[in-house]
Order: structure tokens, then sequence, then C-alpha cells
């Protein structure tokens, strides 16, 4: 049995003008994800859109997943509880996202910007998702950092069980790693090797929303429920609600799409 190994979630303080500012690793993380999307995407090719077309993408996807993934937390989990402390909504950098809010930030974003450079929709979801579950991998090991996240209590005997002081001294699963692995790495090792063979457009896209669907529900079974606006339910949490919709629209648009032979999605070089 292990003991979480309390970490400070603040990286490094700097002075600058007799302000102090704390940089903390949950926003260093969500730098690297943007890092290793841009990365990522110059490997998938697509630069045919030009360079600069291509940073507006990911900068605009970066501010929907951003303001969506916070305005998520406030709506679906605590809208009471934010809509009594309004200013702490803006206190992104203390955790507090949600990813379903931030998937509808991004599909939103994406969806604006395949409109103004006349790109289909579909063909732009394809392409970015499979650049997105690193991301979600680096915000898991954010989560662990802050040391949020409570994990249901696990059997002592399991050798990764953890306690985590600050919560209490019960063994738990440390469900931040799970999602970690398989929301973020395993997703990204399956998106990225299906998307390697020329595929249907929309196929990809629905590969991405019944994988995260499908291991997010899976987490869940390990994990603390959150309230969330449909109450407290260790039957069907929160995070499992708002999968089940991902789950069925993915499993939809790989039986539709996949029996399409319109002109392939973006492929890996």
């Amino acid at each position: 049995m292990l003991t979480y190994p309390h970490i400070d979630p603040i990286a490094f303080s700097i002075d600058i003008f007799s302000i102090h500012l704390s940089v903390r690793w949950y926003g260093i993380m969500y730098l690297l994800s943007y890092l290793f999307a841009w990365q990522l995407a110059r490997l998938r090719g697509r630069l045919t859109w030009g360079e600069e077309a291509l940073e507006n993408l990911l900068f605009a996807l970066f501010v929907g997943l951003v303001v969506g993934g916070r305005l998520g937390q406030v709506l679906f989990y605590a809208p009471g509880y934010y809509f009594a402390h309004p200013l702490e909504i803006l206190q992104i950098w203390k955790g507090g996202m949600s990813f379903h809010g931030g998937f509808l930030g991004v599909l939103l974003a994406s969806l604006l910007w395949a409109h103004r450079h006349g790109k289909r929709w579909l063909e732009v979801t394809d392409f970015i998702a499979p650049l997105a579950p690193l991301g979600l991998m680096l915000g898991r090991i954010g989560n662990f950092i802050n040391g949020e996240i409570v994990g249901r209590v696990a059997d002592p005997s399991l050798p990764w069980a953890m306690v985590f002081p600050h919560v209490d001294a019960l063994p738990r699963h440390p469900v931040q790693i799970y999602h970690a692995a398989l929301e973020g790495l395993a997703l990204f090792v399956i998106l990225w090797l299906y998307s390697k063979k020329p595929r249907p457009t929309g196929v990809v896209s629905g590969a991405f929303l019944a994988g995260y669907g499908v291991f997010r529900s899976t987490v869940e079974f390990f994990r603390e429920p959150d309230a969330g606006i449909f109450g407290l339910s260790y039957t069907i949490s929160m995070g499992q609600w708002l999968s089940i919709p991902m789950i069925l629209a993915g499993a939809g648009m790989l039986w539709y799409f996949g029996r399409r032979v319109d002109a392939p999605s973006p492929v890996v070089k």
C-alpha cells in the first residue's frame, strides 16, 4: 500500500516589479498539452492548411478547452457553490475543470474554425481527435499533483492502493492515474494507430467519442462520484451520465460513416 507523496502544487514563484507570481503545475500541464498538440499536429500533416491557419486552430481549441472546461465544472457539477462564490469561477489555476465542458468548447471552436476556413467540420475533428488524449493524460497528472479527485476505498492488499492523508487514512484507488492511463495513453495509442490508415471521414471522431466514453465510464466505478446536477449516485455517476451520449454517438458514427467510401480523413505521415 502506498501513501500519496504530497506535492506542492506550486512549481515555482517569481517576483516581478514587486508582484509575486506563483506558477502551478496544473497550469504547466495545460501549457505542455498545447505544445504536444502542436508537435503532433505537425506529425499528422495537413500543413496544406497553412502554418498560420493551423496555429489559429490550435489556439482556438485551447481557448475552447479552458473556457468550456471551467463552465462545465460550474454548470454540471457545482452550480450552487459557484453562483454563491462567483469570483472563484475565474480561479482555474486551482483546478476544477470538466472534461465534458471542455469537449463541448472544443467542438464549438472547431466548428467556427471550419466554417471560417471553408473546411468540413468532421474533417477537422478527425484531424484533432488523436491530438487530444495526451493532453488529457497531462491534465490528469495535474489532478494527481493537486491531490484532487477522490478514488473509492480499495482493498488494502491492492499493491497500488494509496492513502491520501488530506482525505482520510483509508486506502483508495489512485483514479487520477487510471484516468491518465486509459483516457490518455491508451486512447492516444489506439487513435494514433487507427488513424494511420485512410478512413472515411467521421470514423476517427467516432472512435474518439466511443473510446473516451467507455474508458471514462469504466474509471468512474473506481472514483468517488461527484454530486452533479442529478444528485449523488453510486449506480450511475455524473461522469457516466455525461459519457453515455458520447458512447452512443461514437458507436453510431462508426457504424454510419464506416460504410461510406468518400474522401478519407487526414492520415499520419
